[in-house]
Order: C-alpha cells, then sequence, then structure tokens
C-alpha cells in the first residue's frame, strides 16, 4: 500500500507538474528623479523666501527719539543756539585738543589770540555733535574727541594763530572750518602759505593793466603803420617833389 502510494504521488520521467513555484528574487529600481533644469535652480535660489532677523519685542528698549528728547534740555538747546549764532558770525573755526594745560597756560594763550582778533570758546562734545548732526558741518563731528576747544575769529587768520600755537605745545590742532570749506592740518598749514587778499587783488590788477596796455598797443600798430605809408606815398606823389628852380630857368635838385 505505502509503495503504491508512493509511486503513484513520484513523478514519472517525462512528466511535468501542472503548477510550478517560481521564485524570482526582487527588482532593481529603474526610476530616478529627473534633475532639476539649471535655469529652474536659478530661479528657485533667487526666489527662496528668507524671513527677516526677529528684532527684539516691542518696548524692550526706550527709542532714541525719547531719549534726545529728554538729554535735550532748556540749558543744552540754549548752548546749541549759542554754537548756531557762532558759525554764522565766524569765518574761521579751528578745533583744537588741550592736552592737560593748566589754567595759567591757558589764560596767557587767550591774551595771545585775543591780541590778534581770535576768540576761544569751550563747547560740550555732546552739545557739539548734535548741533553738527543736522548741519551743513557735519563732516567736522569727528574731529569733538576728548577735551576739545574752538578758537573762532571773524576774518581768517591762519598765520597768526600758527604762530601762537607753536608757544603752547599742550595744544593740539586737528581742524578747521574757513570760509565754509573743511580742511585738515595739513591743509591749515597750506592755505596759511597763501598770499594776503591784497597782494592777489594787487597782482590781479597789475595784469589785466598789462594785458589792456598790450592789447590796445596791437590795435594801434596796423593804423600807424597804414598811416606812415599813407603819408609817404603822398609826400611821393606831389607836384613838389624835392626839385628847386635856378634864376636861369634850369631845375635844380
Amino acid at each position: 500500500m505505502a509503495a503504491t502510494l508512493c509511486g503513484n504521488l513520484l513523478p514519472k520521467p517525462g512528466w511535468l507538474p501542472l503548477i510550478q513555484s517560481v521564485r524570482h528574487g526582487s527588482k532593481a529600481v529603474t526610476r530616478h528623479r529627473k534633475p532639476v533644469h539649471i535655469l529652474k535652480q536659478k530661479l528657485l535660489a533667487v526666489t527662496q523666501y528668507v524671513p527677516p532677523p526677529r528684532g527684539p519685542p516691542p518696548g524692550a528698549y526706550p527709542s532714541q527719539r525719547k531719549q534726545a528728547q529728554k538729554q535735550e534740555s532748556g540749558f543744552v538747546i540754549l548752548l546749541k543756539k549759542e554754537v548756531k549764532k557762532v558759525f554764522q558770525d565766524n569765518k574761521m573755526i579751528a578745533v583744537v585738543q588741550n592736552n592737560n594745560s593748566s589754567f595759567e597756560d591757558m589764560l596767557i594763550l587767550k591774551h595771545r589770540l585775543h591780541r590778534h582778533g581770535i576768540f576761544v570758546k569751550f563747547f560740550p562734545n555732546q552739545v557739539m555733535r548734535s548741533f553738527l548732526s543736522d548741519s551743513i558741518y557735519s563732516n567736522m563731528a569727528p574731529l569733538f574727541i576728548g577735551s576739545t576747544v574752538l578758537f573762532v575769529s571773524k576774518v581768517p587768520k591762519v598765520k597768526e594763530m600758527l604762530s601762537t600755537l607753536r608757544a603752547s605745545p599742550q595744544m593740539i590742532l586737528l581742524g578747521a572750518c574757513i570760509d565754509n570749506t573743511l580742511l585738515s592740518t595739513q591743509g591749515i598749514v597750506s592755505y596759511s602759505k597763501l598770499p594776503s587778499l591784497t597782494v592777489v587783488q594787487g597782482e590781479l590788477v597789475s595784469g589785466l593793466t598789462m594785458m589792456i596796455s598790450h592789447t590796445a598797443s596791437m590795435l594801434q600798430h596796423h593804423p600807424a603803420h597804414l598811416s606812415a605809408l599813407l603819408q609817404q606815398y603822398i609826400k611821393q606823389q606831389s607836384p613838389d617833389d624835392g626839385t628847386q628852380a635856378s634864376p636861369n630857368g634850369e631845375t635844380t635838385k
């Protein structure tokens, strides 16, 4: 019986089963993402949203405008008006740094400058920066660092100021505004070497006079030459061209 069953179940040679189980391996993934075009990548990079940085929460810091309003007291406003008047009335405003000058040295310096019509003014740097920030002289603001004083005069007297500062080595010249022009230390020295206004005016007048006289002589040269030629021609064409008659009726030259 067992042999009969085994013989029925075992496959016979040359016979194929009706159902065959075939085991396949896993297929490889052949579908990949298509690369993005380079122009599209650039467009996406340019149009990418960049959020602004988060600032402090409102009310964390007091506003600068409120601080300025609190700091500008009546005395500060009065000083700013005085500074404005100084810039309006004077043509030379020099900024000088005071390196620990004594009271006596400053008094002597004031007296020497006063003889030339130059006055010394003291203003806090905070007031000067506040005034210069809203004026046409805003480029002078970096000069006001540390202990500074102002040398002002209604007429530019650069030579006198430089000669006076040579006797005070503790006073260092930082810059100046002369005739609404900001000058450095080297520019002030170059300005002091320029001739005075009267000398320049005299040179200009003499140069113009020489040019006018030269032009007048050139204009008169041709008419005078023409007049001399015409006179010579008239003398040559006149009947009495230098011949004289003798008593015998003969003509002699």
